[in-house]
């Protein structure tokens, strides 16, 4: 099917179309300074194509939110929501092809990458039978991808580069059609920018900006200087799903608007000097009461009834219902034949779920327990050698809530070792059980955990090291390094 979306006005007032289709296959990179209108851009686009696909909006300023009412989108506030419910939302957002706005506004730098590491992470990683076509707009994307290190930890940066750079070259085959919007070429990481065939470049004005916009467009650097005259709302479009040369658009009207406008100019007001230095110097009433508190944020299960709306139930099968030690003990099973495998260490977390649920049909449980991030979970536990999950096991996994995925095997691989007083794992092992054969990523990653105060490491005078967990005061035999 083929759907023409009216941007706007080209040469002569001619209509400048945009194929969605094409654009799904060939993703899109809008460039412009502050000003220049791509947020006006964007949401021209967003409600054109609304209804027609999929939409998912990672949303840094919260300018989008505003496309709840009319167009029907979910709002996520990421600031109520932890990261394990974040990846909660966005699996069941593929699943079930809800459009959403992530609102990342209220967190600061830090948190908003790693939110959208997570987001970003999860849409990409989800089963085979939900890769439906959406199209996915990051806002601000150089503070995702950045070109240069940012004023966060490394760890955060490189994860936020990396769901960006999956999303941006290696979404398409999972109908992730990446849009990311920048005001700095120059600040947003080449590999990320270049994936993208289709370009719309608004008015900017530093030589840097305007000799990468010449370049993507395939003009000559003298006829950059056009790049820097451009009108607020007119952009220079290049690519298979708008046009095989540069072309002018000027973009059309929207019917929805930003939470926050442009300044205007407003009249100052016209009182006499003495009657403002009586305002501003009288005396300071009482203070007022404070406000009600805000009203609390939905809870995570009703966000997640929102997105997926729950079907009539459907008539029970004559099956025998399992108790739930046997559908425990078939979890366990299957669990364990995972870690078994030689070859589960190198494959894909949504693989590794979709053979989770396989084995779990094979020993005759229909409906496996366990959504993506608790089965993740249970399998990092698995992997550290953890059999039944006892009351303080329970609180370790919980001290470790805000831990990536992908670290939470590592700390209860240590961890065992503490509760049971046996050496010290070594960092082979370590980086095993993390799924890298690096050394220095195992090395960092610990260092990571213990920024965190979860481990404490002590190293001997004989050079044995051994490691603590405060919280509950296990401790590891010392090994020599």
């Amino acid at each position: 099917m083929t759907v023409m979306i009216d941007m706007g006005a080209g040469p002569g007032g001619a209509a400048v179309t945009m194929d969605l289709e094409e654009l799904l296959a060939t993703r899109l990179l809008v460039q412009g300074n502050s000003g220049s209108g791509k947020s006006h851009l964007l949401r021209r686009l967003l409600e054109r194509s609304a209804g027609h696909v999929q939409q998912v909006i990672v949303d840094p300023e919260g300018d989008f939110v505003t496309m709840a009412g009319p167009y029907g989108h979910s709002v996520i506030d990421a600031v109520d929501y932890s990261e394990r419910e974040i990846i909660r939302f966005a699996t069941r957002i593929r699943e079930h092809r809800a459009s959403v706005v992530l609102n990342l506004d209220g967190l600061d730098a830090e948190g908003q990458m790693r939110c959208a590491a997570a987001f970003l992470l999860a849409l990409f990683e989800a089963p085979r039978e939900h890769w439906f076509p959406a199209l996915v707009i990051v806002d601000e994307a150089q503070l995702f991808a950045p070109a240069a290190g940012a004023e966060v930890s490394e760890e955060v940066r490189r994860a936020s580069l990396s769901a960006m750079t999956n999303l941006m070259c290696r979404g398409r085959k999972r109908g992730l059609a990446g849009v990311i919007a920048t005001q700095r070429l120059a600040k947003l990481a080449k590999n990320v920018a270049a994936e993208a065939s289709n370009f719309l470049m608004g008015r900017t004005f530093l030589d840097i900006d305007m000799a990468r916009a010449a370049d993507l467009l395939g003009m000559e650097r003298r006829q950059a200087e056009q790049i820097r005259d451009l009108e607020r709302g007119t952009f220079l479009a290049l690519g298979p799903a708008v046009s095989r040369r540069p072309i002018s658009i000027r973009i059309g009207a929207v019917e929805t608007s930003a939470r926050s406008g442009s300044p205007v100019l407003v009249p100052l007001p016209s009182a006499p000097m003495e009657g403002l230095q009586g305002l501003l110097f009288a005396p300071v009433e009482a203070a007022a009461p404070p406000p009600p508190p805000p009203p609390r944020p939905m809870p995570a299960e009703e966000v997640l009834e929102r997105l997926a709306p729950q079907p009539a139930a459907e008539p029970a099968p004559d099956v025998p219902a399992m108790s739930a030690e046997e559908v425990e003990a078939i979890v366990a099973r299957s669990l364990a034949a995972i870690v078994e495998d030689p070859d589960a260490a190198t494959r894909p977390p949504a693989m590794l779920f979709q053979d989770y649920q396989v084995r779990c049909r094979m020993m005759g449980l229909a409906r496996p327990p366990l959504d993506p991030p608790a089965f993740a979970r249970r399998l990092s536990a698995a992997r550290a050698g953890l059999g039944e999950l006892d009351e303080e096991w329970q609180q370790a996994m919980a001290l470790a809530r805000e831990l990536p995925e992908e670290m939470l095997g590592a700390f209860l691989l240590v961890a065992r070792a503490a509760r049971e007083g046996e050496p010290c794992p070594s960092e082979d092992a370590v980086a095993r059980i993390y799924g890298t054969s690096s050394l220095g990523r195992a090395r960092r990653m610990m260092a990571y955990i213990e920024e965190r105060n979860l481990f404490v490491t002590r190293t001997d005078l004989s050079g044995k090291r051994s490691i603590t967990i405060p919280q509950f005061g296990w401790t590891t035999q010392p090994v020599g390094a």
